[in-house]
């Protein structure tokens, strides 16, 4: 047990918790609210989200580098199964693919309520009180703001809450690199 709890902290120092991903999803949701801020009609909104959902593991990989991320870890076992945590994500695009022409108003909802939700594995794998907190609280944001407001408003809401998890993501990592720090 302590050496699993030891593969956890590794993950969450070398790969900072997965700030470079948080960061491109800012970025991504700022795209996105450009798009649904446009005069485009709504399935061109939608297939320009999913082409920028596209954009998040190139755009994650950038970011790494620039943050200094390890972005593989290649040394830790479970840096694998963050892979798969992340993956899992892709079978419930399924739904928002299903949702794209059935009710095309609501595909950002189902986006964001699909990340939202892929986030607490991560609690774990981490060792993250933030990923447990915004895995729940994403969700229920979403799908009060998607059933009451235009997709817009959504997106730019997104971009908030996103903002707002690399910040407290930074603080929660600071204070593991501290603890490491002093223990050393």
């Amino acid at each position: 047990m302590k050496q699993l709890n030891q593969y956890r902290l590794d993950c969450a120092q070398k790969q900072k918790r997965g700030l470079h991903f948080i960061l491109a999803s800012v970025v991504i949701w700022c795209a996105m609210t450009a798009i649904y801020l446009s005069a485009l009609p709504i399935l061109t909104k939608n297939l320009f989200a999913f082409i920028c959902t596209g954009m998040l593991l190139p755009l994650s990989f950038l970011i790494s580098k620039i943050i200094n991320v390890d972005f593989q870890n290649k040394d830790n076992p479970l840096s694998s199964l963050g892979l798969l945590f992340s993956l899992n994500q892709l079978l419930y695009l399924l739904i928002a693919m299903w949702i794209y022409p059935t009710i095309p108003e609501k595909m950002i909802m189902v986006l964001a309520i699909i990340f939202g939700a892929h986030l607490m594995p991560f609690s774990w794998l981490y060792k993250s009180k933030v990923y447990f907190v915004l895995s729940i609280i994403i969700p229920f944001f979403a799908l009060i703001i998607g059933l009451n407001f235009d997709p817009a408003i959504l997106s730019m809401g997104m971009v908030g809450v996103e903002i707002i998890f690399c910040v407290l993501l930074s603080i929660e990592n600071q204070r593991l690199n501290s603890l490491i720090a002093d223990y050393n």
